[in-house]
């Protein structure tokens, strides 16, 4: 109970001090409570939306995805005959059966041709109304489609882009482009899952979406009273005879739980890497601010060892203090979790995906995760500090506060620190010398932990060296201000190791994959200007496959001399060492494209692939398989007949842009792949004719221009839009990783605090003998700069040796440029010093307000 006592009675007395690392420990928890309530909550949604727009069986045309989406490569849906629908409506234990039709590889524009799609990434689906739609869909206004030039929309989709009834939209399809008028709005009676829908009636989406009447995609089944969907699955599956896809709703909704749950899943556990992070950082500021407090409390705690308290009791009373404000910060964190949770879904619904705070899924384990990781990383951190405090000898009470640190433990932490720091240096020397990028990441992670445990033990030591070094080239300038700074940051190199070390961490994950990124924009940009040759190159940024009517109007442009199409499928090979491989994929493209890509050869001339009957292979393809040129393939096509392929060329598999692309001509595709069946093209390639590079790209956009689901770009705007790609994927872990450098942050402002309070006396004297209240604030500030470039320092330094490892093994796949960001870098440390000035405005101002007669008479 002394014990205890004693703890709240420490903890009360220094809750000021105690807030900033609350709120380390409260932002941590908050973001690992979030992340599971977010995604708990959005598997809750879907499970619910699942539920509610599965009909009880459904029958699937071949071809379709086990969650019932369409999948085809010439842009149509895989279909049926109608004679199905009636089929299974005689099967017992069917109340009704009815035909529907959708696909998702669609666009849907304006009057003014501007694209309807989400820009989320989620799909958008065309379909006929129907009644198993109308369940989960109310018509708010208008009525629904009851002719070819009537369709619906979805209230979100209209609300967004400010449709109304009347206005003129196109669907464009595989088949062509259907022109309509919205004739009625439809809300959502469930979760809007972020889609735009549109809805026609039932024979022009057949036409619309297949190109002919009579067919579905699926049949919808309700299941009569007294029969389960499992029941009804085996009468309708042998009515069919095995020839369609059968599913209950159960299936149907696990097969979309399952690939809405590995999205989730890469999600939540790479927001809870971030967690992670800020924890680690946590825990630096949790042990520094505990060691200052230890000894500051020196002198008290030799009085009560002279007194009688015990080790064991000094030791308990400070991690009881640790329970407290671990219990304080989680709790308050849980609570905060739920709200960051809250904002998630707010902001998912900004961008179109409408989730209800009435889904809102709080599992008990959450919260007891969230105060356990909490309560157990503050006691952790708190460990150290209290064993230093449990060694405190009674004679402490006749010496000043703060008593010198243990030169021996110094020694041992350096060495220590000395032999991971070498042994992480050793890996990452393996990691770049690595003959396969599989072997090379293993010792790549082991290089990144042992370095950076290393610098975190070895900081102090460190920090008298850099410290000094900063110190003549930032502090010098200053005067006597700057020197005293520059001590000041000397005085305990461990509490300024330490602090670095929070910083450190974040900078040098920012730094490593600033590195990687830049250099990877850079080998990629080298391999355009190498192997490129094409002008322009038109593609879909959502994937979408580029219909005929999209290529006959590239063909059309003024100026274009030619235009490349490439196609990409998949085939069951059959190779000389009498191997068959399964769904293979083999790229079909015009014979231009052995120019517009100049790929690089090993054997034989790309130009011959392109020859009736003919293909190349990859040299690692052709090593496995023991291929050599001349040797027959058996290549059966998806949707078509085997062919006999003769390899006419062997490609480099050591190439960047189309690796491991195995090449034949669409003519030959053609000849075994019956013509409704081919795939559409993936992407174009156009050239222009001499000197008129800038008229085709005009006029390329312009004949583009009624389908704004393709971009035209030429070399510049490609290596653009790659760069552009690869920075909001960095922006995005940016923005993540900003969490646990808000912590480092709340660490350096922690460190001054207590080191302004355990210098009230030495701030006292300096003050009473003339120097200012402007120069201490000016000399606290300089000793935050100098803390925070040092954390910046190491942590950048160790990110780029980080990166440029890493660098290495990309280039064992193509990736050859190492490109230091320099701006980035040095943008880095120059904000660094920001981040020290703002993190000392408040300590500073609290030493300038100090009455210098009360500073001096502390103890």
């Amino acid at each position: 109970m002394t014990v205890m006592k004693t703890s709240m009675r420490n903890f009360f007395a220094h809750k000021g001090r105690m807030a900033l690392s609350a709120i380390a420990v409260l932002l941590s928890v908050a973001f690992v409570t979030g992340t599971l309530v977010f995604t708990d909550t959005m598997g809750t949604t879907f499970d619910k939306l699942f539920a509610a727009t599965s009909s009880d069986v459904t029958v699937s045309a071949k071809g379709a995805s086990d969650s019932g989406e369409t999948q085809s490569d010439n842009g149509k849906p895989p279909v049926m005959p109608a004679s199905v629908v009636d089929k299974v409506g005689g099967a017992d234990g069917v109340k009704s059966a009815e035909g529907t039709v959708f696909s998702t590889s669609v666009t849907v524009v304006d009057a003014d041709k501007d694209n309807l799609s989400p820009t989320s990434g989620a799909p958008t689906i065309v379909g006929n109304w129907n009644a198993n739609d109308a369940r989960t869909m109310k018509i708010s206004s208008g009525n629904t489609p009851r002719g070819p030039d009537q369709i619906v929309v979805d209230a979100d989709t209209a609300d967004k882009h400010g449709l109304k009834l009347g206005d003129e939209i196109g669907v464009i399809s595989a088949v062509g482009t259907h022109q309509a008028k919205i004739s009625g709005i439809a809300e959502f009676q469930v979760t809007n899952p972020g889609a735009a829908i549109f809805y026609l009636d039932t024979e022009t989406a057949q036409k619309t979406l297949v190109g002919e009447t009579g067919v579905y995609t699926n049949v919808n089944i309700t299941a009569a009273n007294g029969f389960t969907d499992a029941q009804v699955k085996k009468n309708v599956s042998a009515e069919l005879g095995g020839a369609y896809k059968v599913q209950t709703a159960k299936e149907i909704a696990d097969a979309n739980a399952k690939d809405v749950g590995e999205f989730m899943s890469v999600m939540k556990y790479a927001m809870l890497g971030f967690a992670g992070i800020a924890f680690l950082v946590g825990i630096f500021l949790i042990i520094n601010t505990f060691s200052m407090l230890v000894a500051q409390r020196t002198r008290e705690i030799g009085l009560m060892r002279a007194i009688g308290s015990s080790r064991s009791q000094v030791n308990r009373s400070v991690l009881v203090e640790a329970l407290l404000l671990g219990v304080f910060g989680s709790v308050l964190g849980v609570a905060g979790g739920v709200g960051l949770a809250i904002g998630l879904m707010k902001l998912m619904s900004a961008t179109g995906m409408n989730l209800s705070t009435d889904d809102l899924t709080i599992a008990w384990t959450t919260p007891a995760v969230g105060l356990l990781l909490g309560i157990v990383v503050t006691v952790l951190a708190a460990y150290v500090p209290a064993r230093r405090a449990g060694k405190v000898s009674p004679m402490a009470a006749l010496r000043d506060a703060g008593a010198p640190l243990d030169a021996k433990a110094g020694l041992v932490r350096a060495v220590i620190g000395l032999l991971l720091t070498g042994a992480g240096g050793y890996c990452l020397y393996l990691a770049s010398a690595a003959d396969k990028a599989s072997e090379g990441s293993m010792w790549l992670g082991g290089g990144v932990v042992l370095s950076l445990i290393g610098f975190v033990v070895i900081g102090p030591l460190l920090a008298g060296v850099v410290v000094r070094v900063l110190g003549a080239v930032v502090l010098r300038a200053f005067g006597p201000v700057g020197r005293m700074a520059e001590r000041n940051a000397l005085r305990n190199p461990r509490r300024t190791g330490a602090t670095g070390a929070a910083l450190m961490i974040g900078l040098a994950l920012v730094a490593c994959l600033s590195v990687v990124g830049s250099s990877m924009v850079a080998s990629a940009t080298e391999q355009l200007d190498k192997t490129v040759g094409t002008d322009f190159i038109i593609q879909s940024d959502t994937g979408q496959l580029i219909t005929p009517q999209a290529v006959d109007a590239a063909r059309s442009a003024e100026g274009v001399k030619s235009v490349t199409e490439y196609k990409w499928t998949q085939a069951d090979f059959t190779t000389p060492d009498g191997k068959t491989l399964k769904e293979t994929a083999i790229t079909a493209a015009d014979p231009s494209y052995a120019t517009d890509l100049a790929t690089e050869v090993v054997a034989g001339k790309l130009a011959d692939a392109y020859k009736p009957d003919s293909m190349s292979v990859h040299e690692k393809f052709a090593e496995d398989h023991g291929i050599e040129l001349g040797s027959k393939i058996a290549v059966d096509f998806k949707d078509g007949r085997t062919a006999d392929l003769t390899v006419r060329a062997i490609t480099s598999s050591d190439v960047v842009i189309d690796a491991g692309a195995m090449y034949t001509s669409i003519d030959t595709m053609a000849r075994y792949v019956p013509a409704e069946k081919m795939p559409l093209d993936q992407l174009l390639f156009a050239s222009a004719k001499e000197g008129q590079e800038a008229a085709a790209y005009k006029s390329l956009k312009d004949a583009l221009h009624d389908y704004p689901q393709y971009e035209v770009r030429d070399q510049t705007d490609y290596k653009e839009a790659l760069k552009g790609q690869i920075d909001q994927l960095l922006n995005m872990i940016y923005g993540l990783l900003a969490l646990a450098i808000i912590v480092a942050i709340l660490g350096v402002v922690n460190t001054l605090a207590l080191s302004v309070v355990e210098r009230t006396r030495e701030i006292g004297l300096m003050r009473a003998i003339g120097l200012s209240r402007r120069q201490l604030r000016r000399m606290i500030r300089l000793e935050s700069v100098v803390i925070a470039l040092f954390g910046a320092f190491l942590g950048l330094g160790l990110g780029m040796g980080w990166g440029a490892t890493a660098q290495q093994l990309l280039a064992l796949e193509g990736l050859n440029v190492l490109d230091i960001p320099w701006p980035t870098i040095i943008g880095v440390f120059i904000g660094s010093a920001f981040v020290g000035l703002f993190a000392a405005l408040v300590p500073a101002f609290r030493a300038g307000r100090m009455n210098v007669l009360n500073a001096i008479a502390t103890e």
